[in-house]
């Protein structure tokens, strides 16, 4: 098992308890963005920690290309541990995303009218981005003070939590409001976000089975006779049009559901849906003339 580990307490602690739970079975990453002159110090504590406990660990130095800086560094970080994991050999890659964590994900996508795939937040079980190496997440059910308590236990003092400095304004916000509301059970709505999960897994196998039975490939793009309620249609608009080489967002993704019923015409990222007498025509819209 590959865990990766900033030098923050919440994946200092993940180490402590990996290391315990499953002894000559785990490797330790850090990644190092290069982006605070902090890093390189966070990465050496990490690397002394790894040393004692007899765990290998490798610091993976990243170039974060110009843009959304916490998204590119995002991809950058997941794509060095998937380099990483793959040429050590290893089945997962392991996160410290705890409860709390997932408490303050839930509340910022409900405060920007997620649907229930946002809500579902992150994942105990998935895959690393743009791969299938599997990506685990095995603290969702801890919270931050028992992971502290961990370190205290052990008598090892994390540094800042690294993440902090890249981290959203709304998340930072989110973060001081819940710890000053103690009527807010942070591991109860961390476990709202796993029935979400749950229902986001059902709406991916009705809308599976939607597809097969009312989605007809033509040389042109796609025909889908509608029989399923909303929830169900976005998701097959959604399949359509990113296999037509658009970009499906949510709000555009309404729009067109809302003119397909009213049995109009929209555009949805390059790809333009007709209520035709045969059901809702999907093709790619054609190129304009220069």
């Amino acid at each position: 098992m590959g865990l990766a580990v900033s030098g923050g307490p919440d994946s200092m602690a993940m180490l402590l308890l990996a290391y315990a739970a499953m002894p000559g079975r785990i490797e330790a990453a850090t990644v190092d963005h290069g982006l605070r002159p902090e890093s390189a110090g966070e990465a050496a504590l990490v690397s002394h920690l790894c040393a004692e406990l007899g765990v290998s660990h490798t610091t993976l130095d990243v170039d974060v290309p110009d843009g959304n800086v916490q998204d590119q560094a995002r991809r950058a970080r997941y794509a060095a541990l998937e380099d990483w994991a793959r040429g050590r050999g290893l089945v997962a890659v392991l996160t410290a995303h705890h409860a709390d964590d997932q408490a303050e994900t839930l509340l910022m996508r409900l405060n920007r009218a997620s649907g229930v795939a946002g809500l579902a937040g992150v994942r105990a079980r998935t895959v690393v981005p743009e791969s299938d190496l599997a990506l685990l997440r095995p603290l969702l059910g801890w919270r931050r003070a028992e992971l502290q308590a961990v370190l205290d236990a052990a008598g090892i003092v994390a540094v800042r939590d690294p993440s902090n400095a890249d981290e959203r304004f709304d998340r930072v916000r989110i973060r001081q409001a819940l710890a000053g509301a103690d009527w807010l059970d942070a591991a109860a709505l961390a476990q709202s976000a796993e029935h979400f999960a749950d229902a986001d897994e059902a709406l991916d196998w009705a809308a599976e089975r939607e597809w097969e039975e009312g989605v007809d490939a033509l040389e042109s793009g796609y025909l889908y006779r509608p029989g399923a309620p909303r929830a169900i249609r976005l998701r097959i608009l959604a399949r359509a049009v990113g296999l037509l080489g658009g970009a499906p967002r949510g709000g555009a993704l309404a729009l067109l559901d809302d003119a397909l019923v009213r049995g109009s015409a929209a555009n949805c990222g390059g790809v333009v849906g007709r209520s035709t007498a045969d059901g809702w025509l999907l093709e790619s819209e054609p190129p304009r003339r220069s």
